[in-house]
């Protein structure tokens, strides 16, 4: 099948990626007011209603520039690092906006925020590459599949991150008059292991959908190369805190840097992994 490109289409999308950066970064520097404010008075400020408002229409431009790429390539836009990091972007943004709708977690804003803007611009200026064809490995719907679900879990594992390193912040003791205002431990604790609990289950699934994938493009469901190890480390480390706290008690300091270590895991597979390491998974596109 003859698979149409347009990379001045791809160009414009960039231009929305670069947009939601500069959105952002302003809905950053307001929840950071907000966080400086928060020691004296924790009633929502003008400060953060302004930057939720930013940090959604950041969003949905961010949406227009992830499907503008995916228009441009004639495929879902996930097939390569710089793809993967501004869906991941988007997705985890969703994931904590969607939240603020069952959950109070808009104390991890600027976490989660600052995240992102870091996952755009590395997205732009180191990962980027023009539109391409797929290698016949990923002409598969498992790519939809697959991918999208590993992104899920990615999106809850960031936004549980965030409440990990407020825990430990919060339990040093330091910047004691701005922690004051932030939930108490066992509440930000229960919250990391709720979104952690859901990204568990799409990353399980992530790696099942993997071995099966795997056995229908290259003949074998296991076949120990250097992604498919990650991955399943980072599922022994988040079914080892998920079970740690759930069956042996094993919570406070040493569950969120457990659970720290896991989200580590996340990254270091994404990054390092695709860029130093030699195996059949490292679709980086550089």
């Amino acid at each position: 099948m003859n698979v149409v490109l347009n990379e001045p289409l791809s160009q414009v999308s960039l231009l929305f990626v670069s947009a939601a950066m500069g959105l952002l970064a302003v809905a950053l520097l307001l929840f950071a007011f907000q966080l400086a404010k928060l020691k004296d008075d924790s009633t929502e400020s003008r400060f953060e209603k302004f930057g939720f408002w930013v940090l959604g229409f950041a969003t949905l431009v961010l949406g227009v520039g992830v499907v503008l790429r995916g228009i441009a390539a004639n495929r879902v836009p996930w097939a390569n690092m710089y793809e993967f990091s501004i869906t991941g972007a988007l997705t985890i943004l969703t994931v904590y906006l969607v939240s603020l709708k069952v959950r109070d977690v808009r104390y991890v804003a600027t976490f989660v925020t600052g995240f992102t803007l870091v996952t755009l611009f590395a997205a732009v200026s180191l990962f980027y590459v023009e539109v391409k064809t797929l290698m016949p490995a990923l002409q598969s719907y498992w790519l939809v599949i697959h991918v999208m679900v590993a992104i899920l879990a990615v999106g809850f594992f960031a936004v549980a991150a965030g409440f990990h390193i407020a825990y430990l912040v919060k339990s040093a003791g330091w910047g004691k008059a701005l922690m004051d205002r932030f939930p108490e431990l066992k509440v930000m604790e229960r919250i990391a292991y709720r979104f952690n609990m859901v990204g568990f289950v799409s990353w399980s699934f992530t790696l099942i959908a993997g071995a099966i994938w795997a056995e229908r493009a290259w003949h074998r469901y296991w076949g120990w190369d250097t992604k498919e190890v990650w991955t399943f480390i980072i599922w022994v480390l988040y079914a080892g805190y998920l079970h740690a706290m759930a069956t042996r008690g094993w919570n406070g300091r040493r569950a969120a840097w457990l659970g720290l270590i896991g989200f580590s895991a996340v990254i270091f597979n994404f990054v390092v992994v695709n860029l130093f390491f030699k195996g059949l998974h490292v679709y980086s596109g550089l």
